[in-house]
Parts: C-alpha cells; sequence; structure tokens
C-alpha cells in the first residue's frame, strides 16, 4: 500500500493547506516506516484506523455549502460493489452522516460531505497572519499548537480539537455554530445555514477526518450495527482510493490524498496482479488509454 502519510504542506492560487494522513498498524511504502502513529494513543482516538487531519487558508471566499469533501473515481465502479453495498450505505447516511451525498453508480462516482457537516473536527482560526503558523514552520515538526508530530513512532501526536482561535471565537459566536463537534454537524445538515457561512480569505480552518470502519490492512469496511464485515479487496478495481477537498462551484478540486493498494512481493509469488494489470483487466486498455489523454 502505498499513502501519504507524512505531513505534506502545498501552496496553490486556491489556498494554502497542509496534511497529514496516519493509518494505525500501517504496512506499506516507504519501507522502514513507523508502524502507527501517537495519535491513536491519544484518549481521543484509541478506537479509530486512520486520520486525514487538514488546514487551509483559502485565498477566495468560498460558499459554505459548496465546499465538501469525500471520495470520487475516474472510472465506474457500479459493476464492482459488494453486496449489501446499498444496506451499509443506507446505516452510513443514516447514523454516521445523513448529509452525505453522492451517485455510486455514475460513470464517474462519487461520495460526498459538506465540510460544515461531515468532517469529525471544525476549528475555525484567525484571520491574516495573526496566531497562524506558516506551513514552513508546521512540517517536520511538532508545534504547541500545530498538529504535526515528531517522525517516527515516538513523541507527542497534537490533536485538532473542535473550537476556535482568535477572532474565530468571533465567526462561531456570530454564526450561531454549536460548541459540540456533534451538535455542530447536526446544525449544519440545515442546507440555508450552509449557505449562511462562509470559508473566508485568509482565515484559517483546521479539519481531522477520522473513524474507525476502514481497515486499510484488511481492506475491509467494519460497519458493525449487525452487519458483516464487508471485504473490499475481492472487488477492488485497481484504481486508488482518493479523498478530496473540492468546490463544487467551481469544480475544482483544492488537495487529494491518493491511497493505493499494492502487492507485496510474497502476495505476487501467490498470483496478486498490481494496480495496472488489475485496472487493465477490469476495464481493458481503453480505460488506461482516456488516463493518459487526461493527463
Amino acid at each position: 500500500m502505498l499513502v501519504l502519510r507524512r505531513s505534506c504542506a502545498d501552496t496553490s492560487a486556491l489556498m494554502d493547506a497542509t496534511v497529514h494522513m496516519r493509518i494505525k498498524d500501517y504496512r506499506g511504502h516507504p519501507e522502514g516506516s513507523p508502524s502507527t502513529s501517537p495519535y491513536f494513543s491519544t484518549p481521543e482516538h484509541p478506537y479509530d484506523r486512520y486520520s486525514i487531519s487538514f488546514s487551509f487558508t483559502p485565498k477566495t471566499d468560498i460558499a459554505g455549502d459548496k465546499l465538501v469533501f469525500g471520495n470520487d473515481f475516474d472510472h465506474p465502479i457500479r459493476d464492482r460493489l459488494p453486496p449489501l453495498f446499498d444496506k451499509a450505505f443506507g446505516v452510513v447516511k443514516w447514523w454516521i452522516d445523513p448529509g452525505l451525498d453522492g451517485d455510486v453508480y455514475a460513470d464517474e462516482p462519487y461520495l460526498y460531505g459538506a465540510l460544515l457537516s461531515s468532517i469529525n473536527v471544525l476549528r475555525i482560526g484567525a484571520k491574516g497572519d495573526a496566531d497562524k503558523s506558516t506551513a514552513g514552520e508546521l512540517e517536520g515538526k511538532a508545534q504547541t499548537e500545530g498538529d504535526v508530530e515528531v517522525d517516527g513512532s515516538e513523541g507527542e501526536a497534537i490533536v485538532y480539537s473542535e473550537g476556535a482561535d482568535g477572532d474565530g471565537v468571533d465567526v462561531r459566536k456570530e454564526k450561531g455554530v454549536p460548541d459540540k463537534a456533534a451538535a455542530r454537524q447536526k446544525h449544519f445538515l440545515n442546507e440555508q445555514r450552509r449557505k449562511d457561512f462562509t470559508f473566508e480569505a485568509g482565515r484559517e480552518y483546521k479539519c481531522d477526518f477520522f473513524n474507525p470502519y476502514l481497515d486499510f490492512n484488511e481492506f475491509a469496511l467494519k460497519i458493525g450495527y449487525g452487519l458483516p464485515n464487508i471485504s473490499i479487496i475481492g472487488h477492488w478495481d485497481g484504481q486508488p482510493l482518493r479523498y478530496v477537498l473540492k468546490n463544487r462551484e467551481t469544480n475544482k478540486e483544492l488537495f487529494v490524498v491518493v491511497i493505493e493498494l499494492l502487492p507485496t512481493e510474497q502476495a505476487k509469488k501467490e498470483g496478486a496482479e498490481d494496480p495496472k494489470e488489475k485496472f487493465e483487466e477490469v476495464h481493458g486498455k481503453e480505460g488506461e488509454k482516456e488516463d493518459d489523454e487526461l493527463d
């Protein structure tokens, strides 16, 4: 498995962002990577299996009802969906994320949730340079008020929490945003409240997305609630799993985290296919050609 695991800072014309990928019991590239993170030993996350935490500062205002986070694919997956998928998706929408929207049967399938109602943690920061750390200051070292852990499996993981910093406190009050994460998620299930919120240019926002349901080591979905574990590996078509932060108004991707399944040498000896081989088997070489043309 190949993932973006360490912190990654990025600056573009759309935003400044820092993204951190953590996987529990990690087995992947580069070789010798720590198998876990101190993040999973914190009181908040003992049962979670992975985390994508990120901070971002937009360079233009983004409408609150247009900023989404979720998964999408370049090619159809409708013929690869496992049994009980519809039932599992119903549980996810009912219990985990009522704001989830998407079409898994489309030619380019997607599942997005409005960031305001879907993200586990939202922290509204200060506007301007005050009370903000630059991406360069954050990368590769622990900060008193940042979110970066030291390299390796030792050291303290600093975890984002729901709330606000600096004049972000006033924003939460003015918009009537509840203090607790669950209440904030429920609050923003209301479409008008999302429309009334703006992700402001120059203001920093910190987010954390995590859950105990997707196990990357077994490549299985563990929903619980009386449902059996759903093995994904037998339905995998060679495509990577993409997590996307996207402005749906402009259809612009703001950042993408790509997680790719790669067979070990032992698995190859036992007949496991690599992503390219699997993709060609399912979609044919025409699918690969389309990707090359898009590049």
